[in-house]
């Protein structure tokens, strides 16, 4: 969520913001709490100092008179009126209570501010595109991935559904290696060369966790709820490693940590009913490769790009065309102030479909989640550039990214598609065959 201080100091930008996110909030209900929150504050402050400066004045004045019973009778009714101020800043931390409560949730109907370089736009048709790589493949009369893995005998749907329903999938022989192909290709690049951490996280999560990503589909019809145990499956890794340091202070020389989370995800594509119910694309279950970063808030637009960088790196070692889109103000997620989605060609579609994505979701995730670090100095905010660096020892939120590796279904089908041949086989990418042990699927 906002920082209450940024929205107080920034309330017509928030408002802004709010339209062209294509979302609703109340700035100005947001701004009566927050300044009724304050006053409540100063009230209860003012009670308490008036109730000790009458504890203190009584003692004085016991000091200086031995205590007799003109004494204790006026004690008497001192300790009546301190009685009635306790009860009264009870009510006050009571309607306090009340009022933080009512002020963090209204506050988290507010999105992330996006970057003055996002296009503004009220869903994907404003996205932008930055740029496009590889030449798209000309095949006659391509067959989608479902018949190509049904020939092979490399994916089988029709028995997923038997057992499980609609949205699932067996992976076998060939397509099952393919897997754990790209898992090593992964490990290889980001692990052994980037340095990054490989992680294998939960995949059940608590309702407070789920909810602290601040993506408002964590816990609603998307996902999948445990009812007896009020958890949930996780969507993506990124729900159980955005939270592993919760109310914690890193140390800044830790940072930036820099995660390869691997996971099984799920979905219940709600809303998406009659929409790629053919093969992979939309499955109910699949398996993810997700980078993960926590960083200075001044690396954070560093550290995106850098996200980036790396996905295209995956990308073009799997020598698959695509394109790079720049997401516009509503088509963004909850928590990012900027989004790039990486999207591939697939053949059968003649369209490019998404099949990766990086945020920078700055400190909107780990606000909600305390996560923060101790340095010396503070770097300008990311929101107020000529604000006055303080020199004194401090603690500030740590930025949070993410951004992935591989959606191993997607990418699968864009192997499959892209690598056809004329007598039905496929072609291994070049970059996957050490570890596969063959070079054509057939």
């Amino acid at each position: 969520m906002l920082d209450i201080k940024f929205i107080r100091e920034n309330a017509k930008l928030v408002k802004q913001s709010i339209k062209n996110r294509n979302k609703k909030a109340d700035v100005d209900q947001i701004l009566e709490l927050d300044k009724e929150r304050r006053e409540l504050i100063a009230k209860i402050d003012e009670e308490r100092m008036k109730a000790r400066a009458q504890r203190v004045g009584n003692l004085v004045q016991d000091i200086k008179n031995k205590v007799d019973m003109k004494t204790l009778k006026k004690r008497q009714i001192l300790f009546k009126v301190l009685h009635k101020q306790k009860q009264e800043i009870k009510k006050l931390e009571e309607k306090l209570k009340a009022t933080e409560e009512l002020l963090k949730i209204m506050i988290q109907d507010i999105p992330n501010i996006p970057q003055e370089d996002v296009p503004v736009g009220v869903d994907e048709s404003a996205n932008k595109q930055v740029r496009k790589v590889g030449a798209v493949p000309k095949l006659k009369n391509p067959k989608d991935h479902e018949e190509l893995g049904k020939a092979l005998d490399i994916i089988d749907t029709e028995r997923a559904t038997k057992i499980s329903g609609s949205r699932f999938c067996y992976l076998k022989g060939a397509s099952a290696s393919l897997q754990f192909a790209l898992i090593q290709y992964t490990h290889d690049l980001l692990v052994k060369k980037e340095k990054f951490v490989p992680i294998i996280p939960p995949v059940i999560v608590k309702r407070e966790t789920a909810a602290s990503s601040g993506h408002p589909e964590a816990v609603g019809d998307e996902a999948y709820h445990l009812d007896q145990d009020d958890q949930f499956l996780v969507g993506t890794s990124e729900q159980s490693i955005l939270p592993m340091y919760k109310d914690e202070i890193l140390e800044e020389k830790q940072l930036p940590l820099r995660y390869l989370g691997y996971s099984t995800c799920f979905r219940r594509e709600a809303g998406s009913y009659g929409k790629d119910v053919k093969g992979i694309l939309r499955q109910h279950q699949f398996d993810k490769l997700e980078m993960f970063v926590f960083c200075k808030p001044e690396d954070s637009k560093h550290e995106h790009e850098n996200l980036l960088r790396l996905e295209e790196e995956l990308m073009k070692g799997l020598e698959l065309p695509y394109r790079v889109m720049l997401l516009s103000t509503g088509d963004m997620g909850f928590p990012s102030t900027k989004t790039y989605d990486i999207e591939t060609w697939i053949p059968s579609q003649e369209k490019y479909r998404e099949t990766h994505s990086c945020s920078n979701c700055t400190d909107y995730q780990t606000r909600n989640l305390n996560i923060r670090f101790k340095r010396s100095v503070i770097a300008r905010s990311v929101y107020s550039r000529d604000a006055a660096i303080p020199s004194k020892p401090t603690t500030e939120y740590v930025h949070a990214l993410n951004g992935t590796a591989f959606a191993i279904g997607r990418i699968l089908i864009a192997i499959l598609e892209n690598n056809q041949q004329p007598d039905g086989s496929i072609l291994v990418p070049q970059a996957l065959q050490k570890y596969t042990g063959f070079k054509v699927i057939k």
